[in-house]
């Protein structure tokens, strides 16, 4: 017997759907139910490696891992079959059940959804055939009625799996009766009927002095409004595209800041997370001078992932934050490169194959990179060697975390003849400056291995399980009685 279905739509990006499909996966798993999460396509350069097909590993998006692990499932690529990285504003890599297609990223965007969609059907199939519920994360909304023909994610879904679906609004952006309505109108018959209730989330204030809309909305449509959920600046969850903001930092004095560059094709950062919830620290963005120009030494800029490693250190550079980043390095400031911020840390980007960009580093690590056609894809673990300066608690430290890069990362041979060398502290994967200040690591997930937390800040967040579970109460508090336990029945 298939397994039930339950969609989370949206009436914009943004609206809350991963939130809600994760907190749905561990509601129902704590039901005792085998759960199992979907979602047909990502555009998103938050990726995460899992297992793949026939034992190669593979990418899909970050939010879909974290779900799988809600509902207490193993990642695997047929969660979230195709995954679009954007590389520029009109382009993006695509990849299919994990691994890069080069030919899908040729084909123009409306070409491609015939020739995925079997694959992504097939993929939901098996895992309604393997589990008790499988929860469907749609994207953006349903009712783009430009996409709509050519539709691969949302209705075609939920018609595919006949599922039962929620329309979730962002209640705090105002609009919301209207964004619910008018995405109800403008679908099919057919499609209407599919959906099962609203959720309005995100709300602040006296949950009351929504009447009489709510009743209005079911008059018009014959959808009840299911759940009010209220505002939550910390519900332990990275935000769907990774970004943060002050009103989400930890409470009490702040002995810390960390900032992070917000160049225009950041990746992975979700990876930062943790660090929001360890107390005296605070993240910020950073995308000018102005904002480094009070870091103490002890404060760190952090240089994360890229999706474009030589067009995102040409729009640093353009910014002018390599001065900057440089002079908060003179003087003994810490600084972190995460993969693509590792290989800008560097002397040269060499490109002989056209994959990203040739160009010069920032100099604060006597290494080259070389970019290949080779991806590499892996979970990796492995021990700290010994380091210096801030980083010395990180010494014999094991960690895990995965690898996703271009390219490969060596010592600068003319700087090394003549005794200019980094420190290499983890083989392959992470090298120092003499001063030992600086740090470079292709480890994408540091900061969600507790080993490495504790020893950098003597902290420890929240286990995930702590996080799912009280994401799972929260929906069955705020969610009218009954109304979860009839989406499956």
């Amino acid at each position: 017997m298939a397994a039930a279905c339950v969609m989370v739509l949206g009436t914009t990006s943004g609206a809350g759907k991963s939130w809600l499909t994760t907190a749905l996966c561990r509601y129902y798993s704590n039901q005792g139910l085998k759960v199992a999460p979907f979602k047909a396509q990502n555009m998103s350069n938050n990726a995460r490696v899992v297992e793949g097909i026939d034992g190669a590993w593979g990418e899909i998006g970050s939010a879909q891992y974290f779900q799988a692990l809600a509902a207490r499932a193993v990642p695997g690529v047929r969660m979230n079959p195709l995954l679009l990285k954007p590389e520029a504003d009109t382009h993006s890599q695509v990849v299919l059940l994990g691994q890069v297609s080069e030919p899908l990223t040729a084909l123009p965007w409306r070409g491609r959804s015939a020739v995925v969609w079997p694959q992504i059907a097939a993929a939901l199939d098996q895992l309604r055939a393997e589990n008790d519920v499988v929860v469907i994360e749609g994207a953006g909304s349903p009712a783009e009625t430009n996409l709509h023909a050519s539709d691969i994610v949302n209705m075609r879904v939920a018609r595919h799996a006949h599922a039962r679906c929620l329309l979730v609004t962002d209640i705090d952006r105002g609009g919301a009766f209207a964004h619910l309505y008018g995405t109800w109108a403008l679908l099919p018959e057919d499609e209407r009927a599919l959906i099962h209730g609203f959720v309005l989330n995100k709300f602040r204030g006296d949950a009351s002095l929504l009447a009489p809309a709510p009743q209005d909305l079911q008059e018009r449509t014959g959808v009840p409004t299911v759940a009010t959920i209220p505002m939550q600046w910390h519900h332990g969850l990275p935000e769907e595209d990774g970004v943060f903001d002050d009103r989400s930092t930890t409470p009490g004095a702040v002995h810390t800041t960390v900032a992070v560059v917000a160049y225009p094709r950041i990746s992975n950062l979700d990876e930062f997370q943790p660090l929001k919830n360890v107390p005296g620290l605070r993240l910020q963005w950073v995308r000018s001078p102005a904002d480094v120009a009070g870091l103490r030494p002890s404060d760190w800029i952090v240089l994360p992932g890229s999706k474009a490693t030589a067009a995102d250190l040409a729009w640093l550079r353009a910014q002018g934050l390599d001065q900057s980043i440089a002079a908060h390095a003179g003087r003994g400031g810490t600084v972190l490169g995460v993969c693509g911020g590792l290989q800008m840390l560097g002397e040269a980007l060499i490109d002989p194959e056209g994959i990203d960009g040739n160009g010069p580093g920032l100099g604060l690590l006597p290494l080259v990179t070389v970019f290949e056609p080779a991806k590499t894809v892996q979970r990796t673990s492995a021990a700290f060697g010994p380091l210096a300066g801030a980083w010395a608690p990180l010494s014999g430290v094991a960690a895990c975390g995965y690898e996703i890069h271009h390219g490969q990362t060596a010592q600068h041979p003319a700087m090394a003849a003549k005794g200019d060398v980094a420190r290499e502290v983890m083989p392959g994967i992470a090298w120092q400056n003499p001063a030992g200040n600086v740090l470079g690591v292709y480890l994408h997930g540091l900061f969600e291995d507790t080993a490495v937390l504790h020893a950098l800040f003597g902290a420890q967040a929240p286990t995930l399980d702590a996080v799912f579970d009280g994401l799972a109460d929260g929906v069955a508090r705020h969610f009218a009685p009954g109304v979860l336990d009839a989406l499956i029945a």
